[in-house]
């Protein structure tokens, strides 16, 4: 018989709080540079938002709610945790004795999952809910990688070369990559390509994924010179420059 206490009712009301909460926002060094330089790419409402988040230090919350508004950029800004999987009740005719939700969290790299689970159970404010990681065999705590001159010069000088008027902006990957258990052990992790594709045709990860076959080859001679500038030891014959120009 009904009663007031049911396991879906709780569950369904603690996910309802978590879908109104948002993390703060956190920015580091990397999403720091990310909005200022695009800021001025932008322009416009998002980029006067940009800049102000930036100025802020994340703390104008009028220009971080415009921001946000672009998934892509929220995600950047703090921690994301949403639920992704539910799961209820054992018979059609029968109250739930249990009810479990899996909730898939984004954190950031500067922030620990210790501190995400503590935060989750203030938000869910309900102590018949138990809040467990699902493996602890994940990617470990791992710093956010430096925007190092020696690798960001590089870069940006071969970037000028190749690309007249090209903007080079870091970013910080919003989904895990194997990076994290490099920068765990303290080495800076970094990824950069240089392969241009069409903003209205991308199909990473789906089908019939592809790249153009120029912009593959130049991707492959920007990284060739990269690497070339790179391994080149200063003071020697045929340095950095010249190296660059193979």
């Amino acid at each position: 018989m009904p009663v007031p206490d049911n396991a879906i009712y709780r569950l369904a009301a603690a996910l309802e709080r978590l879908a109104k909460f948002n993390f703060p926002v956190n920015l580091n060094e990397v999403t720091h540079a990310f909005f200022e330089r695009t800021a001025a790419l932008e322009g416009g409402e998002v980029g006067a938002a940009m800049k102000s988040v930036v100025e802020s230090n994340g703390k104008d919350a009028s220009a971080a709610a415009k921001l946000s508004q672009t998934a892509a950029y929220n995600s950047m800004l703090r921690t994301t945790c949403v639920a992704t999987m539910l799961q209820a009740g054992h018979a059609r005719n029968a109250l739930p004795q249990k009810a479990t939700a899996n909730v898939n969290c984004r954190i950031l790299p500067q922030e620990s999952v210790a501190d995400v689970q503590r935060t989750l159970i203030s938000v869910f404010a309900d102590d018949g809910i138990k809040v467990t990681l699902r493996s602890t065999a994940g990617a470990p705590a791992a710093p956010v990688s430096p925007l190092d001159a020696k690798v960001m010069k590089p870069i940006e000088a071969l970037t000028s070369q190749k690309w007249k008027g090209v903007s080079v902006i870091p970013i910080m990957g919003t989904g895990a990559t194997d990076s994290a258990y490099l920068r765990a052990k303290g080495i800076p992790m970094y990824g950069v390509s240089g392969l241009f594709g069409d903003i209205a045709d991308v199909r990473a990860h789906g089908r019939d994924e592809r790249v153009g076959v120029a912009q593959f080859y130049e991707s492959q001679d920007f990284l060739y010179r990269l690497v070339k500038t790179y391994s080149t030891v200063p003071g020697e014959k045929g340095g950095g420059n010249s190296a660059a120009q193979h």
